[in-house]
């Protein structure tokens, strides 16, 4: 049941990116409204996503899942009944919100109940999920777009979520133990009572701190074509982050619950995770939306054709992710790092596809074997990644753990999204679409080799620390 609303959140993402073209006609859409329909649900859930993870650590995570659950589904039907894009992404923004609520507690629960190899395996399965989702986005995207045609199409992208919705709060409801929101236990040391103590384990000044200055790096990337002042914003998120730490430790310091513990980021297996999933979600996200752009526009075919580039990929991910996810306790970081040469491989060969296919040289269809490297290594990189990065966090942290984790990866997303289409929408300016897609894969390609040189420093202090015991 947990997979399944995660797999609702992740089709939500992965339908989009092919309804893309026809939501920019149906809605007569600026490219900068395209911007925030994707980026905009990644900011919202960026944001809420720690205190989420913390509220459900404190509060029990099984009542904010559901909470999680209940805005998406309902947002999804403001979605797909948006007369224009100002109400398509104010519900976009609402899904963040749900989002950033649920997939927290999903991440907490499987910390909180499997140890050990059977963590890997969860992972494992979390990572099939994912897989399953992808592939299955795109290709329903299509169909439903065929189905409905231009106007309603794109509005059944957004509304198939709802049943989704409505069946995992149902089981929910049937399966999670009550009470499904408790509240923290006081200490008897304590002499504010229950709420107040709750109040301070939840830390409200560093929740508020940390979203706001997750909201000022996101927000540069989504509005900057339109207010480019909106760059200034970068130096108060720093300002912002430095304020956080500062209270965060003084709050430590004081006897208080702070939202995350800034001492498990000395732990170098944790802080390598996050750098990596960060740097891995800044490049590879972007795979699929200029895949998604480049066979609708650069070559003319239909968004249920575009979805079926990605399909054995998908498949491809769930079982890597499956595969991988039994076997990371054995191999560990090697795991990553073989996903991560797997990627670099795709990004080359799909350029190849590219460019010959506009010298009348190669079928576009030959993408789908070069996009299947990239399936691989999302299953080879994700799932291992996760277990890899929280297997030495205290489990009284395992939900805001979980979503720092998270927040690199939304915060890599919207960047990437932001400065990789961009790139490629100047470069179409003075060249062709082949050239353009090429170009954005070898930046992608860039943050790939990156992300490898960070998973390759983790072997080497893993292999260090081993040796020191």
């Amino acid at each position: 049941m947990l997979l399944t609303a995660i797999c609702m959140t992740l089709i939500g993402i992965s339908i989009v990116n092919v309804a893309l073209p026809s939501i920019q006609l149906a809605l007569d859409a600026s490219r900068s409204d395209m911007q925030w329909v994707l980026s905009g649900y990644a900011l919202t859930f960026g944001v809420v996503l720690v205190a989420a993870g913390r509220a459900g650590d404190l509060m029990g995570r099984g009542g904010f899942f559901l909470l999680g659950a209940g805005i998406f589904t309902v947002a999804s039907v403001v979605a797909g009944l948006a007369p224009d894009a100002t109400w398509l992404n104010a519900a976009r923004l609402l899904q963040g919100i749900g989002s950033g609520l649920l997939n927290p507690q999903g991440l907490g629960m499987i910390q909180q109940y499997f140890r050990g190899a059977e963590r890997g395996r969860a992972f494992g399965y979390f990572g099939t999920a994912v897989g399953f989702s992808v592939a299955i986005g795109p290709v329903l995207g299509g169909f439903l777009i065929e189905l409905g045609g231009l106007e309603i199409g794109w509005r059944l992208t957004f509304l198939v979520n709802v049943p989704i919705g409505i069946a995992t709060i149902v089981l929910g409801l049937l399966w999670f133990p009550k009470p499904l929101i408790s509240g923290a236990r006081a200490p008897r040391s304590s002499k504010s009572g229950r709420l107040g103590y709750l109040l301070r384990a939840l830390d409200p000044v560093g929740s508020a701190l940390l979203g706001l200055a997750v909201l000022a790096v996101l927000l540069p990337f989504v509005e900057s074509r339109d207010s480019p002042l909106a760059w200034l914003l970068l130096p108060l998120a720093a300002l912002l982050f430095y304020l956080w730490v500062r209270w965060e430790r003084r709050y430590a310091r004081l006897g208080g619950s702070p939202m995350v513990d800034l001492n498990i980021f000395s732990t170098a297996s944790f802080t390598n995770g996050i750098i990596i999933m960060a740097l891995y979600f800044l490049g590879m996200t972007s795979v699929w939306v200029l895949i998604a752009l480049y066979v609708q526009e650069g070559v003319g075919r239909t968004a249920l054709e575009s979805g079926l580039f990605g399909i054995p990929a998908s498949l491809l991910s769930a079982y890597a992710a499956h595969w991988a996810g039994t076997r990371v306790a054995r191999y560990g970081r090697q795991l990553v790092i073989g996903g991560l040469i797997l990627a670099l491989a795709g990004l080359a060969s799909s350029s190849a596809v590219v460019l010959l296919h506009e010298q009348g040289h190669l079928s576009i269809w030959w993408l789908v074997l070069s996009l299947s490297f990239i399936g691989l290594a999302q299953g080879a990189v994700i799932s291992p990644n996760q277990a890899l990065t929280l297997e030495d966090v205290p489990l009284d942290y395992a939900g805001s753990s979980g979503a720092i984790m998270q927040t690199g990866q939304r915060i890599g997303t919207s960047i990437g999204i932001a400065m990789i289409t961009a790139a490629v929408f100047a470069a179409l300016t003075v060249s062709s679409w082949s050239m353009a897609v090429t170009l954005g894969f070898g930046v992608i390609g860039v943050v790939v080799v990156v992300a490898l040189g960070v998973a390759c420093k983790d072997l080497r202090d893993r292999g260090r620390n081993r040796r020191q015991r």
